[in-house]
């Protein structure tokens, strides 16, 4: 008998817990349990932007989502992380590892073990080119030397990059 997994999918930047539906379509008609997630001030979390000062702050949902899970061997989650929720998950990771089965990183960032997180991000910017960017807008209230404390992807990126290989309908729900 085929064992049925409890997934837990995490979204990107600039997303939210709408971006897995049909994924979570999918799973949920194979019989899997699923949960998602909005991260701190993203999809319908009601927490403001500038309530999130940290990036503790913006895991916290996932954190407490994990915190609440109980303590048993089995069974575990699997737990699925795209584009910056390689960080969230790698920190879940961290904290949880009695309750993840296994960690699935889909276009992902994923720490090195001796850098702190932050440094995936400022190598990113010092990679990519100003027209790469479009109309994303990001704020770097802690200098422009470190990560962004926020950002938001514009229409002309989200069609032209973000959403490039995806059904045109898809691109209207962001």
């Amino acid at each position: 008998m085929e064992r049925k997994q409890h997934f837990v999918l995490i979204h990107g930047s600039c997303h939210g817990a709408w971006c897995w539906y049909k994924v979570v379509s999918l799973l949920k008609t194979a019989g899997h349990q699923v949960t998602t997630l909005d991260l701190g001030a993203s999809g319908v979390d009601p927490k403001r932007l500038e309530e999130i000062t940290t990036f503790s702050d913006y895991l916290q949902p996932l954190m407490d989502f994990f915190a609440s899970l109980p303590d048993e061997p089995d069974p575990k989650v699997v737990l699925v992380g795209h584009s910056y929720a390689g960080l969230c998950i790698s920190q879940a990771m961290e904290r949880f590892p009695n309750k993840i089965s296994v960690a699935v990183f889909i276009a992902a960032y994923m720490p090195h073990h001796s850098s702190p997180t932050g440094t995936l991000i400022q190598e990113f910017f010092k990679r990519c080119t100003l027209e790469s960017l479009m109309d994303c807008n990001f704020t770097f209230n802690n200098g422009l030397d470190k990560p962004p404390t926020s950002a938001l992807f514009g229409p002309k990126f989200m069609k032209t990059i973000a959403y490039r290989h995806c059904q045109l309908e898809a691109s209207y729900l962001v």
